[in-house]
C-alpha cells in the first residue's frame, strides 16, 4: 500500500507529464520539503535552477530531471503524523461589543480541525476582520471561551504567535530584500547556517518568488508581497493560519494560484494546518473551503442550513440580454416560482422538483441566449442578491 509521501510525488510526475508544469513543480516542492533534509532540498534546488531558466512554455524536456528529484525525494521515509482532523481550535459563543453595544459580533461558535479551510465571507462591516482577530488570540472577546490544542506545549507568547498566525490584509513595510528578511525571520526560529539557506530558497521557489528574491517592498507588487507573508508564515511551520482577504489585489490567474497553494498546504499529511480566510470572491471560496461562515449584521448563518438538502429548492443566477418578459416566458409552463432582479442579474426561483438540468434543456431547446448561468441553491451568493 503507497504511502502519502508516495502518493505526492507520483502525483507530481503525472502533473507534469501531463502538461501542467507549474502544479508539477509546486507538488514537488512539498514532497521534497515534507522530508526536512538538506541533500534532498540540494537536488531539489538544482531542478529549481533549470525550470526558472526555462522560458519555454513546453518545459517538457525537464520531466527526466524531475525524475530523477522524485527517487532522490523517495529515499527518505516519511511517516504520516496522523494530525489531520484533530481539533485544534474550539470556540463557544463567541461575542465582541463595539459602540456599547450598537454593534455586536456573535455569538459564534466555531470549531477547527487540522487540515479544514473555512471561508467567511459576508459585506464589509459585518464582524469578519474581527472575528479573524479574536480567533488569532489578537483582541479580547467580550463573552466566549476559546481553546486551543495544538501539537506541542505553548510555553509563551511567542511560542503562540509561531503556531497561531494572522495575516493582514494589509501588510507592515519591510526594508532589505526578500531573501533577507526570510533568512532573518528563520533565525529567529532557531534555523541558521546551511539549513537557513537552503529551506528560505525552498520556500522561495515554493512560492513563486524566485525571480523577485533580490527585490525590495516597493519593488513588488500586491500579489508577491502576499507571497512573501505566505513564505514567511510558512517557514514558522504554524499549525493555524488566519487570513484576512488575501485574494485582495490580486489578478484572477494569482487568486487560483494561492487558493490552490492554500489547500495543498492545508492537507498536507507531514504537516497539516487549520485555515480561515476572508474574501469576496464567494465561488472561489467556496470552491476550496470545507465549511463557509457568512455574517450578518455580525451574526453567523450557515448557507447550507438553509433548508434542507435533499428537499432545497432550485436558485440559479442568469445574466441574459434578453429582457425579464423573455425570460418569465421562456418558463411558461410553470417551472418558475418567482424572478427577482437585483440590477446585474437575474435570480430565478424554480418550484419543487424541478432540477438545473431541466433548466438547461429548456434553454437549449428555445436557443435561448444566455452570458452566464449559475446554480446558487447551496451558495453563500444567495445573502448577496436581495
Amino acid at each position: 500500500m503507497q504511502n502519502e509521501q508516495e502518493i505526492v510525488i507520483k502525483n507530481a510526475l503525472r502533473f507534469f507529464k501531463r502538461g501542467d508544469y507549474s502544479l508539477g513543480y509546486r507538488t514537488m516542492l512539498d514532497a521534497a520539503l515534507h522530508t526536512d533534509t538538506n541533500y534532498v532540498y540540494k537536488e531539489m534546488l538544482a531542478f529549481v535552477e533549470m525550470y526558472e531558466k526555462e522560458d519555454s512554455e513546453d518545459k517538457s524536456q525537464l520531466f527526466p530531471e524531475l525524475e530523477k528529484c522524485a527517487a532522490v525525494i523517495s529515499e527518505i521515509s516519511i511517516d504520516n503524523t496522523n494530525l489531520l482532523g484533530k481539533t485544534i481550535l474550539k470556540g463557544e459563543g463567541l461575542t465582541k461589543e463595539y459602540n456599547k453595544g450598537r454593534f455586536v459580533l456573535g455569538p459564534v461558535d466555531v470549531e477547527l480541525k487540522k487540515g479544514d479551510i473555512f471561508g467567511l465571507v459576508g459585506e464589509n462591516g459585518n464582524g469578519k476582520t474581527t472575528l479573524l482577530t479574536i480567533l488569532g488570540y489578537l483582541i479580547h472577546t467580550s463573552s466566549g471561551t476559546l481553546n486551543f490544542s495544538f501539537s506541542e506545549e505553548i510555553k509563551d507568547d511567542y511560542d503562540l504567535k509561531s503556531k497561531l498566525v494572522y495575516i493582514p490584509q494589509r501588510t507592515g513595510v519591510w526594508y532589505g530584500s526578500v531573501i533577507d528578511n526570510l533568512k532573518f525571520s528563520l533565525v529567529h526560529h532557531g534555523v541558521t547556517g546551511e539549513k537557513n539557506d537552503l529551506l528560505v530558497h525552498m520556500m522561495i521557489a515554493r512560492f513563486g518568488l524566485w525571480k523577485y528574491k533580490d527585490l525590495k517592498w516597493k519593488e513588488l507588487s500586491s500579489g508577491y508581497k502576499m507571497r512573501f507573508e505566505l513564505a514567511r508564515t510558512l517557514l514558522r511551520k504554524p499549525e493555524i493560519v488566519l487570513l484576512d482577504e488575501p485574494l485582495a489585489n490580486l489578478d484572477i490567474l494569482a487568486q487560483q494560484v494561492i487558493l490552490e497553494d492554500l489547500k495543498m498546504l492545508a492537507k498536507s499529511h507531514v504537516n497539516p494546518i487549520a485555515m480561515v480566510f476572508s474574501s469576496q470572491q464567494l465561488y472561489e471560496v467556496e470552491k476550496i473551503s470545507d465549511d463557509v461562515i457568512y455574517l450578518r449584521n455580525g451574526k453567523p448563518s450557515e448557507a447550507l442550513d438553509l433548508e434542507d438538502k435533499e428537499e432545497a429548492t432550485l436558485v440559479i443566477e442568469l445574466d441574459s440580454v434578453n429582457t425579464r418578459d423573455a425570460i418569465e416566458h421562456l418558463f411558461s409552463k410553470g417551472e418558475l416560482e418567482k424572478i427577482e432582479y437585483n440590477g446585474g442579474v437575474y435570480i430565478l426561483y424554480f418550484k419543487q422538483n424541478v432540477t438545473f438540468n431541466d433548466v438547461l434543456t429548456i434553454i437549449t431547446k428555445n436557443e435561448f441566449s444566455i452570458q452566464y448561468i449559475r446554480d446558487i441553491s447551496k451558495s453563500t451568493r444567495r445573502f448577496f442578491v436581495y
